[in-house]
């Protein structure tokens, strides 16, 4: 049976809340594993092929570093976060450092959706406009715009230190950085909307009529000339904007619109814990999905950089060979060139066998 809400809209009567506790702690930690393996390896893979080309940065490098840096200090912080879900939603590190967690989390979340958002605007740039707005590539203004985007995300995060961020619950548990732990804030509501609006909309509409734009550009250039739409550059625009939709689509979209629901419906009524716990459960879902955003964007650094695709065919390349070797290696006849010229060996052994 449902529980309601206390009269002045809180979630203190609420005891259904972590009712999936047993289920999230083995599927959760299993998750955040997976994304730390494959996002920090995916990442300190284009820091390491970034980093000695420095002095050759162009605007796409320098986004694409920008993101690299969030990518890898989230998940770095992702081995408190499996501990606290391994737990079952039990915090004993402290207030400070639960801070700390959710402050990288967040700031990983909206410098990811900025950088993606000038990755997406730097290629249309690049097509559509390259001699109107070019001089918004030039790496000296890149810069300036890659410390005003780090400024707008920390506006958008710092607010966070002045709210607490973990909550002892009635089992005894002290949850960190759940959205219940949050509900008794006024104006809640319209700040998450807001938030919402400028964190993930806004976006969302600009890197959609980049797209647009530049589809537009492409199949307007074709008619014109047949040879346009096999520009290298062109393909590239295509592939970072595409993969940018897709990381949007998959990992940021399931949880803002799942949180602009659920404010919009606080507005109107005051939803019951069974309603609740309901959004609970989906936040923990969407969450995962969005944090797994740091796993995405080492394709996107393929598309858009240059020396990370080159370093990754490099080592797709020498692995194949290594493989190869191992065959020969390990093959009856001991001879490499026995295995790679074994069809022409055929050739004159059967001729000899007709000629007697």
């Amino acid at each position: 049976m449902a529980q309601p809400l206390s009269s002045n809209g809180s979630n203190d009567t609420c005891t259904n809340l972590y009712d999936h506790r047993d289920t999230a702690k083995i599927l959760m930690p299993l998750h955040y594993s997976i994304v730390f393996i494959v996002g920090l390896l995916g990442n300190a893979l284009a820091l390491h092929v970034i980093r000695p080309n420095l002095k050759k940065m162009n605007s796409t490098t320098l986004y694409s570093t920008n993101l690299v840096i969030s990518d890898i200090l989230f998940t770095l912080s992702l081995p408190l976060r499996i501990y606290y879900y391994a737990k079952g939603f039990h915090w004993s590190l402290g207030e400070g450092l639960c801070k700390a967690i959710t402050l990288i989390f967040y700031i990983n979340t909206y410098a990811g959706v900025n950088f993606m958002t000038c990755l997406s605007v730097d290629r249309f740039i690049a097509v559509v406009l390259p001699l109107r707005y070019s001089r918004l590539r030039k790496v000296q203004n890149v810069k300036y715009i890659c410390v005003i985007v780090w400024l707008i995300v920390l506006a958008q995060t710092l607010p966070l230190l002045t709210m607490p961020m973990t909550r002892k619950e009635a089992a005894g548990h002290i949850t960190c950085m759940e959205y219940p732990n949050f509900e008794n804030i006024p104006n809640l509501p319209f700040m998450l909307i807001g938030a919402v609006f400028l964190g993930y909309f806004i976006p969302v509409v600009t890197i959609l009529v980049c797209y647009s734009g530049l589809c537009w550009k492409l199949h307007f250039a074709a008619k014109q000339n047949q040879f346009t739409d096999k520009s290298g550059r062109n393909k590239k625009a295509i592939s970072v904007i595409f993969f940018v939709i897709l990381v949007f689509v998959v990992c940021f979209s399931p949880y803002h619109i799942d949180l602009l629901q659920y404010m919009i419906r606080k507005l109107m009524y005051t939803p019951d814990c069974k309603e609740l716990y309901r959004f609970q459960v989906s936040l923990h879902a969407t969450v995962c999905l969005m944090n797994f955003n740091s796993c995405m964007d080492p394709f996107i650094y393929f598309f858009a950089c240059k020396g990370y695709k080159r370093k990754i065919m490099k080592m797709m390349k020498r692995q194949v060979s290594v493989s190869f070797s191992s065959v020969v290696k390990t093959s009856p006849d001991g001879s490499s060139r026995d295995v790679i010229e074994g069809n022409k060996a055929s050739i004159p052994l059967n001729s000899t066998k007709n000629k007697q």
